[in-house]
């Protein structure tokens, strides 16, 4: 766990988030390691509204993980959209996942929505794009 803050998100977040100007969002910001090597930043936002004072908001893991916590708030998330970018590596994700000056990643982003299109979660993964395979499988 890099950071667990309240902060004004930024406009693409806020709008996937249905947020109103100046209205905030809890980051959970962290490094994935895989065999002890950084693979993936995952920040993972939820309106304020929402979040703040539950386990969201704290630093510590969230036991059985932030969707089981949504659901007993009362937001099951029953509606999911991703999306899948490549682009450069930034200055910052390179030092983060300890990347050439060159490499690219790729960025999925998920927002979770609960039954009545109320949006309770957007995560940005930012993944190292070497090596990486994505697969969906999806049930209707």
């Amino acid at each position: 766990m890099r950071e667990v803050v309240e902060i004004r998100p930024p406009a693409d977040i806020a709008a996937a988030l249905l947020l109103a100007d100046g209205d905030t969002a809890v980051v959970r910001r962290r490094v994935v390691l895989l065999d002890e090597q950084p693979v993936e930043l995952a920040d993972s936002y939820y309106p304020a509204s929402i979040a703040r004072g539950t386990r969201l908001s704290d630093p510590r893991k969230v036991p059985g993980g932030a969707i089981t916590l949504l659901a007993s708030l009362g937001y099951q998330p029953v509606h999911v959209e991703e999306d899948v970018t490549a682009r450069p590596a930034s200055v910052e994700e390179q030092r983060l996942l300890q990347l050439p000056n060159d490499d690219w990643v790729l960025v999925l982003t998920r927002r979770s929505r609960a039954e009545d299109g109320t949006p309770i979660e957007v995560i940005q993964m930012t993944m190292v794009a070497h090596g990486r395979h994505l697969r969906y499988t999806l049930t209707l």
